[in-house]
């Protein structure tokens, strides 16, 4: 049988779709529920969604007036604030184009990015200024005072536009700006049953920052397009997000596999009543961690995998929380170099063209490039299909080693290792 699951088509986007009026939407029927809680300093800040609402689109107005157009380019460099997602929907509200980074780059990163894509503005925190940059300047300062302004209505159009543009870690080479269209947001709505079971009742916790897309969509946008309330702790300290778990009574928790080893480890570790199951991303989660979370807090820890190209795209269920699965509404294959190969061999993870999560392409300059190969989007990763559709996740394609004429990855040792009950961190190379 060959390494081909075909789960579409995924739901259809509407053909007039604006990507901040469709993560609004939900809250206005509840106008005075909690949206997001934000903590600063230990201490925590409370929005409702009328309030979220407001400083998003009187921020559009303002923004408008200080300069910013449909289709402009507008880099965001500002820390773990509200003001990053209310910049980054005011902008989609405009049809501006979000290029969301880290605080992390250095000035010379920085520059290399506006040099490769070029902005035609910056929104800043003063503590991350640039000054070799000669376009459109916006001090959050100045921004905040735009949320009170009258609201701007979203631009609806085409859901196939260009939406926002975020940037690959350039963990194994310069990164790319990776262009994603206003339908990218709406193709999540896959995740909600196929990794999260996402209710309005929710109250989903992430771990991350802003400017990370796993942060953005699993734990702002999501929750907000379905109506529920986002937690942000704004902190990676094991005991105080155990006590924000507690304090706020998350039923969902998310964070990367380095967060949840150390969460395990800390002397506060304990069971949380609310607590309905931990979602991981951003890196391999270890069996041994992903049995231990299960063990103290009787929930499930479940994986999912992704790329900034097309989010995440497979992912393990809470009912099935030990293997990696198709997202309904997707269509994998895992390819050799004729094509898709047979079930239970090692290959390529490919997405179909279609996938409406897939991006646009990578910007190079003013040329936009979406390579496929028949069809397909390749990514740099290997996984195996089994017989009954499941996937595991191998490693990626240079990686792979050639051990006696088989072609074994690092992670399938890992993954043995780890079976051993003396064995804390593996780490195969």
């Amino acid at each position: 049988m060959k390494a081909v699951l075909d789960l579409s088509p995924a739901p259809q986007c509407p053909t007039q779709f604006n990507l901040t009026e469709y993560v609004l939407a939900a809250g206005r029927a509840t106008p005075e529920k909690i949206a997001l809680t934000v903590y600063e300093n230990g201490l925590p800040n409370h929005y409702t969604y009328a309030a979220l609402t407001q400083a998003v689109l009187g921020t559009a107005t303002g923004l408008s007036a200080a300069g910013v157009e449909a289709g402009d380019r507008v880099m965001l460099r500002m820390g773990n604030t509200i003001d990053f997602p209310v910049c980054f929907l005011a902008l989609a509200a405009l049809d501006a184009i979000a290029m969301p980074t880290s605080i992390a780059l250095s000035q010379h990163e920085i520059l290399t990015l506006i040099e490769n894509t070029p902005p035609a503005a910056i929104i800043f925190d003063p503590a991350y200024p640039c000054d070799e940059f000669d376009g459109l300047q916006i001090e959050v300062t100045q921004v905040r005072k735009f949320t009170k302004l009258p609201a701007t209505s979203p631009i609806i159009g085409d859901p196939n536009r260009p939406g926002y543009i975020i940037f690959t870690s350039g963990t194994s080479s310069q990164p790319k700006a990776v262009l994603h269209a206003h339908r990218a947001v709406w193709a999540r709505r896959m995740m909600w049953e196929g990794w999260y079971n996402l209710t309005a009742k929710d109250v989903i916790m992430h771990a991350g920052a802003f400017n990370w897309t796993y942060t953005l969509g699993t734990g702002l946008f999501d929750p907000w397009a379905i109506g529920a309330t986002a937690v942000i702790p704004n902190s990676q300290n094991p005991a105080q997000l155990w006590d924000i778990m507690k304090s706020e009574r998350a039923g969902i928790f998310a964070a990367a596999p380095g967060i949840y080893r150390r969460l395990l480890a800390a002397p506060e570790a304990s069971p949380v009543a609310s607590l309905r199951q931990g979602l991981s991303a951003g890196d391999v989660l270890p069996i041994s961690i992903r049995d231990a979370w299960r063990e103290l807090t009787h929930t499930p820890l479940c994986e999912a995998f992704g790329m900034t190209e097309c989010s995440t795209f497979l992912s393990a269920s809470p009912a099935a929380h030990r293997s990696l699965a198709v997202q309904p509404g997707r269509k994998i294959a895992i390819l050799g170099s004729d094509g898709p190969i047979t079930r239970g061999e090692v290959g390529t993870i490919a997405v179909d063209c279609q996938d409406p999560g897939l991006m646009l392409g990578y910007l190079r300059g003013k040329n936009l490039e979406l390579p496929l190969r028949a069809g397909w989007f390749e990514t740099a990763d290997q996984a195996v299909m089994h017989n009954d559709g499941s996937l595991s996740f191998v490693g990626r394609s240079h990686d792979i080693m050639n051990a006696g004429g088989y072609r074994v990855a690092p992670r399938e040792i890992e993954q043995v290792l780890e079976q051993m009950s003396s064995v804390q961190e593996v780490g195969v190379c």
